[in-house]
């Protein structure tokens, strides 16, 4: 179940973690879409019978489509009210520090890391952990920052 934070009150939940989401399969199909998406075709990514005999043991996730499934993830982890619009502002640090191998189930953890007073709104900075079920180390560590406009 997702924190619900009103906008009014996202100062005081600075340094508080939200929650985890949702776990996610990441499957072959949502790989081959992203390196369409992307130009990215590397084999260990999109040739599995290639990818079997890599360093990895089978084919594996873009980086950046780990990073891209935060939207989804975030969205079972944190609501805010009071707000009529929010957008991706950017990303202070984005660290890919283990694999997610195809087939695998990830989830995101998320901790308020600060909160700043922009023109009409907040910018929201969160640290943001995806981990690989069963893996022993995260899969991308990364601060993203939001803004939301009451």
């Amino acid at each position: 179940m997702a924190t619900t934070v009103h906008i009014s009150e996202f100062a005081s939940f600075v340094g508080k973690p939200l929650g985890t989401s949702e776990p996610m399969t990441v499957t072959q199909e949502q790989v081959n879409l992203f390196a369409d998406a992307t130009g990215d075709h590397q084999w260990i990514h999109v040739d599995p019978e290639r990818a079997k005999s890599g360093p990895f043991g089978g084919p594996i996730a873009h980086g950046y489509l780990t990073l891209s499934l935060l939207p989804v993830l975030m969205g079972s982890i944190l609501h805010v009210d009071g707000v009529t619009m929010g957008v991706n502002y950017g990303c202070n640090k984005v660290r890919f520090s283990a694999p997610v191998p195809v087939g695998s189930t990830i989830q995101a953890s998320a901790t308020v890391a600060e909160v700043t007073e922009v023109a009409g709104g907040l910018q929201v900075s969160l640290d943001v952990v995806v981990e690989v079920l069963g893996a022993t180390k995260p899969s991308c560590v990364a601060q993203v920052v939001y803004r939301y406009y009451a």
